[in-house]
C-alpha cells in the first residue's frame, strides 16, 4: 500500500473516533505513514468521498449516524456503498451495534466489507489485530460476526434497495399512498413488495407499526 495511507473515519462518537486514531498512531510505530480524515455525519462523510482531490485507501464507517436526506445517505452502509462506486480499491470497514443475523448477513451481500466489527467485541487489541489484517490485504469479521454468519435462520431471506427504502419511510410515519412521492414505484407496486416483506419478515397481519417493529428487530432497518 502506498504511503502515506490515507484514511478516512466517519463516526458521530468522538471516544471511537479517538480509539480508532490511537490504534492507527500505535500501528505507525511499525514504519507506516498515515493521514487520517474525520467525519462525524452522513453529511460530511459524503462529502469527504466526492471530494475528487481526495483518494482514501481505508474507511471507517459506524453504521447508525445522522442521515444525509437530501442525497439519499441514511447510514454508514449507504456511505460504504457511494465509497465503493467511487473509489473501489478503498478498503472499507464497517462497525455496528447490529448482532441480527438478517442485518449482517445483507452488509456482507450488498457491501462486502474488507471488515465487519460488532463494536462490543471491539477492544484497543482487537482493533489493532483488525488493522493489521486490513493493512496485509487481508479481511477481518469479529468474532461475533463469524458466529452470526454460520447461523442459517435467514439465510434465504433477501431485501433489495426498494424495499428498505418502503420501510424506512414508513418507520419516519409517510402513509403508503404517500411513498410514490419518495420512490420511483407505482402504489400498486409497492402494495405488492409490501406484502412480500410481511411474509420475508413473518408478519402475517398487523399494522405498519407492527411490520416496522419487526423490521427493526431483525435489524433490516
Amino acid at each position: 500500500m502506498k504511503s502515506p495511507i490515507q484514511i478516512l473515519i466517519v463516526d458521530d462518537h468522538p471516544f471511537i473516533i479517538e480509539a480508532y486514531k490511537n490504534a492507527i498512531n500505535k500501528y505507525g510505530q511499525k514504519g507506516f505513514d498515515f493521514v487520517v480524515t474525520q467525519a462525524n455525519n452522513c453529511k460530511s462523510g459524503y462529502e469527504n468521498i466526492i471530494d475528487a482531490t481526495k483518494k482514501f485507501d481505508i474507511a471507517f464507517f459506524d453504521i447508525s449516524m445522522p442521515e444525509y436526506a437530501e442525497k439519499g445517505i441514511y447510514s454508514g452502509e449507504d456511505l460504504a456503498m457511494l465509497m465503493k462506486t467511487e473509489m473501489p480499491e478503498c478498503k472499507v470497514i464497517l462497525l455496528t451495534m447490529h448482532t441480527e443475523l438478517l442485518k449482517i448477513n445483507n452488509i456482507i451481500k450488498n457491501i462486502n466489507p474488507s471488515g465487519l466489527i460488532i463494536k462490543n467485541d471491539l477492544t484497543f487489541d482487537e482493533l489493532l489485530f483488525a488493522f493489521d489484517k486490513i493493512i496485509n490485504d487481508e479481511s477481518y469479521y469479529s468474532q461475533t460476526v463469524i458466529k452470526l454468519v454460520g447461523q442459517a435462520q435467514y439465510n434465504n431471506i433477501e431485501l433489495d434497495v426498494f424495499d428498505k427504502q418502503i420501510l424506512f419511510h414508513l418507520s419516519k410515519g409517510v402513509k403508503t399512498k404517500d411513498l410514490p412521492t419518495y420512490i420511483p414505484l407505482s402504489l400498486s407496486a409497492i402494495e405488492k413488495r409490501k406484502l412480500n416483506i410481511r411474509e420475508i419478515l413473518e408478519v402475517a397481519g398487523g399494522t405498519d407499526v407492527d411490520l416496522i417493529r419487526e423490521a427493526k428487530n431483525k435489524g433490516v432497518i
